[in-house]
């Protein structure tokens, strides 16, 4: 997510970026999470000698502190976050972390320093939040070349209009801008390219619309196939391979800790309509393989109705066919689980593109350009384009779907996959984008 107000024509800078600002983040650490449990504990146990624990604690609440300021910084930039809800999420499990090594290291540590260091750390980026959205609009001015079509619709943004390639023209109608917006692909006038280094020797940042719209809105535009930052269209397969690892040590635990209410589930399920409490559906995978995939059954077992295998495998709003505890596990995402096994099998990943039935995948190939490009990545359980759409099955939404599937996988990251699964959590108890 872009940061906001780089410069005045004052020269000042502008209050977001402060309070985005890397330095002052890290430096809020050293005092909260660090400096101020010293003092703390000094005054309250009247201790002002470093002794043995003292140290260490503050060494190892340091790095938690220090920890969850990269997560907090790192998910910051990805699209739609705009809610205080995912401060707690990136401060606590560092401490949860640190507190769990202090346990198994059986080394002598001060809880109060540890747990006010993981307090003043939660107040201080609450503090950082709210400031960053007391500040006014992003303004950004467009430079009128080339393909600027619909940013102009993008909410939380004020947005101006060049007439002249003048700084001053804007500068007169009362609005200067925090960041100009310009299709550096287009052929754009010899004054104009001189006016957007101007622009930039002012302090202006200057960005592509391609890039701004991305970031504005977590999509990708698929006309045409988007490289990373890397250049490449695969992602990094050093992540890809350690995420494969790691997915399958968590299924491994969680199938060990959920087997008690898969149990439960599997029997309601039986109890709730007759039929196998399972479904089983083959679906397009990773490099475009073909896999078996694993949910509780939701829906009443098909009949011959006639339709045809497109429409048999599309679920529309309020199907019919969804059972009572359908509505409940699909709400919840509980039907879900068994897909653990798949991810034991190393056919999907807890996270990534959703796959589609093959009936589904080879209709969308033919209808949609690029479509295939999303098996790039493993399938997963939930998805950028879940937490941000939710269920789609028509072609047009398909489309509206990839250009998040195809953002997912150009900044395919660590950070973007912990941003997802703090959103999978919030949208399991509103049940949004469930059919």
């Amino acid at each position: 997510m872009l940061t906001a107000a780089l410069a005045t024509p004052q020269g000042v800078v502008g209050a977001r970026s402060i309070w985005s600002g890397a330095a002052l983040q890290l430096a809020g650490v050293v005092l909260f999470a660090v400096l101020f449990p010293l003092c703390l504990s000094a005054f309250l146990l009247s201790d002002f000698t470093l002794r043995a624990p003292t140290p260490w604690t503050l060494a190892v609440a340091g790095a938690a502190g220090f920890t969850g300021a990269i997560l907090f910084r790192s998910i910051g930039r990805y699209p739609g976050i705009a809610s205080s809800s995912y401060v707690f999420p990136c401060i606590l499990p560092p401490y949860a972390l640190a507190a769990l090594y202090l346990l198994l290291a059986r080394q002598e540590y001060s809880r109060l320093i540890f747990v006010s260091s993981g307090a003043f750390s939660l107040i201080w980026f609450y503090a950082v939040f709210f400031m960053q959205q007391r500040v006014r609009q992003m303004r950004i001015a467009l430079v009128p070349f080339g393909t600027v079509e619909g940013l102009e619709t993008i909410p939380g943004i004020s947005w101006h209009v060049m007439k002249s390639s003048e700084l001053t023209g804007a500068t007169s109608q009362g609005f200067w801008p925090d960041a100009v917006a310009a299709d550096l692909r287009a052929d754009i006038p010899n004054e104009w390219d001189r006016a957007l280094a101007d622009f930039v020797l002012a302090g202006i940042p200057v960005y592509d619309v391609k890039q701004l719209l991305e970031s504005l809105t977590g999509r990708v535009e698929i006309k045409h196939l988007s490289e990373n930052s890397f250049g490449s269209l695969a992602p990094l397969s050093p992540y890809l391979r350690l995420r494969s690892v790691v997915d399958k040590i968590i299924a491994l635990a969680a199938i060990v800790c959920l087997t008690p209410l898969l149990l439960v589930v599997a029997v309601l399920v039986r109890i709730d309509s007759p039929g196998p409490a399972l479904f089983r559906q083959e679906r397009v995978g990773y490099r475009g393989i073909v896999f078996e995939v694993i949910k509780f059954r939701t829906m009443r077992l098909a009949s011959d109705s006639g339709d045809s295998q497109i429409e048999t495998a599309i679920t529309k709003p309020g199907d019919r066919r969804i059972t009572r505890l359908g509505q409940l596990l699909r709400r919840s995402r509980i039907d879900e689980l068994p897909q653990i096994i798949n991810i034991l099998r190393g056919e999907m990943s807890w996270i990534g593109p959703r796959p589609e039935a093959v009936v589904l995948s080879r209709w969308y190939e033919q209808e949609i350009p690029f479509y295939r490009y999303r098996h790039i990545v493993p399938p997963g359980i939930t998805g950028w384009a879940q937490v941000r759409l939710g269920h789609v099955a028509q072609i047009n939404e398909v489309q509206e779907k990839l250009h998040y599937d195809f953002y997912y996988i150009k900044h395919f990251s660590l950070w973007l996959d912990f941003l997802i699964t703090l959103k999978t959590l919030k949208t399991m108890f509103t049940g949004f984008g469930a059919r």
